[in-house]
């Protein structure tokens, strides 16, 4: 057990690993891509921690600022439950997120699961970590232009999962999500349908559904 796992089962009972979700977070981060996953995972007993490349201060897309939990370098695959990489211009621009993308193969070569939405999904294809499995993005010539192998693996989908990977284009935060929450077992069969039907299609008779849940 690493130091991080102690410090997590060492509170009230309620942070174990198992439960715990690292969201990666770093400069240009794509605020509402990762937002109905974070707020539905803790709503149910999930904790979200934040990832940045170090503990400094990012500053979103939208001109947010947060402060990482821990650091990169400080995160093993064995005291997480899902690492998620959102989108972020920073991808484009440059090597500076290609750690994470390390982290990710790090990750999934532990089975620990790993959920790319927009410009990670171009990082995750940097790595090779798509050349061998379904996914999906913006638009398969976005990670055409990577160079990656992985093309005849690009499925047209909102969101795809194959085995422990996510992947879900920028315009699809609530198939995103919906993934995740399906990966993770917070919603399953009819609960997860009602779900995505409320918050993407705005169903009012899936309400019902979930409501039903609470009762």
């Amino acid at each position: 057990m690493t130091a991080a796992t102690e410090q997590q089962n060492s509170g009230n009972g309620t942070d174990r690993t198992d439960r715990v979700v690292h969201l990666a977070v770093y400069d240009t981060w794509a605020d509402w891509e990762t937002g109905h996953a974070a707020a539905f995972l803790a709503q149910h007993g999930w904790t979200v921690r934040t990832v940045g490349p170090a503990t400094d201060t990012v500053t979103t897309m939208g001109g947010l600022r947060i402060r990482p939990d821990l650091a990169l370098a400080d995160l093993e695959p064995a005291d997480s439950a899902l690492l998620i990489l959102a989108g972020a211009g920073a991808w484009d621009a440059g090597d500076d997120l290609a750690p994470f993308a390390a982290k990710a193969r790090e990750f999934l070569g532990a089975g620990v699961p790993v959920a790319a939405i927009c410009g990670a999904t171009a990082g995750l294809a940097r790595e090779g970590l798509l050349d061998d499995r379904d996914h999906t993005s913006a638009v398969s010539f976005y990670l055409a232009a990577t160079g990656y192998g992985g093309g005849e693996r690009y499925r047209e989908a909102d969101a795809v999962t194959d085995g422990d990977l996510i992947t879900a284009g920028p315009t699809e935060p609530v198939a995103f999500a919906r993934e995740i929450l399906a990966r993770l077992g917070v919603y399953e069969g009819e609960k997860l349908d009602a779900w995505y039907r409320l918050f993407h299609d705005s169903d009012p008779s899936a309400y019902a559904v979930l409501e039903g849940e609470a009762a």
